[in-house]
């Protein structure tokens, strides 16, 4: 990173002239999530010292969010650091003793995580049969070699086949049902059984990469996707901690909470000298673009700076204030640039930036807490995954809207129970977590606990009650609580996953900032 002595020598740079005359240069960092608080973490450590933050919500941390419930921390947003090999967010996390708020189980296995180390995954059937664990590790294993089939294609630059239509959901599905049909060694029935673990393990795919279907992914360049050697951690006291962390050293004038973008102007460099080429707005009409004035009764041209001067980009907030700067960092995530980015910059993106966000996809993934007094699932058992023996002939994991629910892959055992108590949290990703959240906690409170009742309590042998706390609804309200014996409630945040894949039959050219899970 250039130093801000430095910053201005050039006087042919249309974004440096000026600087001089000014002294220090303005920047303006869009976003306080992750990406936009470490920037401007590092603004200042190298002694730059005209820095303003603009976050649109209430809050920093982006898509982090903790939720402290009695002696436990919930995640509603990112959850794990993935990898500890030359992973920033770990070793911000271990240097500060983050990670140390384990017990000797789990610091003696060598990790943290939500799951337990010595557990199994539990496969459920929609028949209340729970699936042998031979199965399992058979199908486990050829799904695996499958699964590294497809990588194949990016880091060796191999073809993709017209038949596969360049979608991970394609080659996978077909690849996979090929193997299983040709296998001499299996009956009609456990070929049957594994040709549905496919289509859940499919699920749990498009929840990995929040995406409505794998279907939708990019064979020629799923390979791109690497993860960070090491293991899986979580920090015991809230990721929320990382974030607190970065804030740490950035006065609190700096960051500007509640303050949306409306339009980031830029490439003004070879205009002449003067304001920027922003129409005043009405005072409390955010949402055209006429009138005058803006909320404070002040001129958009009056926010005290000189406007013989030349800014290259200016930054028009919601609330009609204009700021000035010589330099902006956009840290906002995929979701809103697909939202916004005809609107969000002027003059319009190069082209090249342009098709970057079409072919760069993002899609929802939600999260389910149910919490029960006592666990009717066994000691050994690290997660419930749901099998749905009908589907195994399906050619598409899209469901009617009254059967969202079964776009669940799955619940994951929170470990340990002396932290967080028996809590099951569910996954779903795509169109029917957009449905699910429609509808009342009521009901998918009593959904969630049916499915667990028709196909894990019979496949386990054990009693299931009904979960007497969770989560409501907002996560603004994630702290109301609900005493026991009152109807469950649940908890969704939307969209809580950043993971950016490309796009069915594209190639990724740019990635923006904050890709998290």
């Amino acid at each position: 990173m250039q130093s801000c002595e430095s910053s201005g020598e050039s006087a042919d740079d249309p974004l440096s002239r000026g600087l001089r005359r000014r002294g220090q240069p303005r920047v303006v960092v869009i976003g306080a999530g992750l990406a936009g608080l470490a920037a401007t973490k590092a603004l200042l450590e190298q002694g730059f010292t005209d820095v303003t933050v603009l976050e649109a919500s209430s809050c920093i941390g982006g898509r982090v969010q903790s939720v402290k419930l009695g002696h436990a921390t919930f995640e509603l947003g990112a959850t794990w650091i993935h990898g500890s090999h030359g992973n920033p967010i770990y070793h911000l996390a271990e240097a500060n003793g983050l990670l140390e708020e384990t017990t000797d189980g789990e610091r003696s296995v060598g990790r943290i995580s939500l799951y337990s180390k010595n557990g199994v995954a539990c496969y459920l059937t929609d028949h209340g049969r729970r699936i042998p664990k031979d199965v399992v590790e058979e199908f486990s294993d050829l799904y695996n070699e499958v699964y590294n089939l497809t990588q194949e294609f990016f880091r060796h630059g191999k073809p993709v086949n017209a038949e596969s239509q360049n979608s991970v959901g394609v080659f996978t599905r077909e690849e996979v049902r090929n193997r299983i049909r040709d296998d001499p060694d299996d009956p009609e029935a456990t070929k049957r059984l594994k040709l549905a673990m496919m289509q859940q393990y499919l699920k749990v795919e498009s929840c990995e990469s929040s995406s409505h279907s794998i279907d939708e992914v990019s064979l020629s360049a799923f390979g791109e996707w690497t993860e960070i050697p090491g293991a899986h951690h979580i920090i015991p006291s809230g990721f929320i901690r990382v974030v607190e962390l970065l804030a740490e050293g950035i006065p609190a004038h700096v960051i500007q909470l509640g303050k949306p973008v409306r339009c980031i102007h830029w490439d003004q460099a070879s205009a002449r000298p003067r304001g920027p080429e922003i129409q005043p707005r009405d005072e409390g009409d955010h949402n055209h673009d006429t009138g005058e004035g803006n909320q404070s009764g002040e001129s958009s041209q009056g926010s005290g700076w000189d406007k013989d001067e030349q800014w290259p980009v200016v930054v028009e907030c919601e609330d009609c204030e204009v700021i000035p700067a010589d330099h902006v960092i956009v840290t906002v995530s995929l979701g809103v640039l697909k939202r916004q980015y005809t609107s969000f910059f002027r003059p319009g993106l190069p082209m090249e930036k342009v098709a970057a966000i079409h072919r760069l996809g993002i899609g929802t993934t939600d999260k389910i807490f149910l919490e029960f007094e006592e666990p009717f699932w066994g000691p050994d058992c690290n997660s419930l995954q749901f099998v749905w023996e009908e589907e195994a002939e399906s050619c598409t994991l899209t469901y009617p809207p009254e059967q969202w629910y079964r776009k669940i892959c799955g619940f994951d055992v929170l470990y340990p129970p002396e932290r967080y108590g028996h809590v099951l949290s569910g996954w779903i990703c795509g169109e029917e977590a957009l449905v699910m959240e429609r509808c009342d906690d009521e009901a998918v409170a009593e959904i969630c606990t049916e499915m667990l009742r028709q196909d894990g309590v019979p496949a386990l042998g054990l009693c299931c009650s009904h979960p007497d706390l969770l989560f409501p609804l907002s996560p603004a309200h994630a702290g109301a609580v609900l005493g026991r014996g009152h109807p469950p409630q649940v908890l969704f945040h939307h969209p809580w996953c950043s993971v950016v894949r490309p796009a069915r039959g594209h190639v990724p050219r740019a990635l923006p900032a904050g890709a998290l899970r």
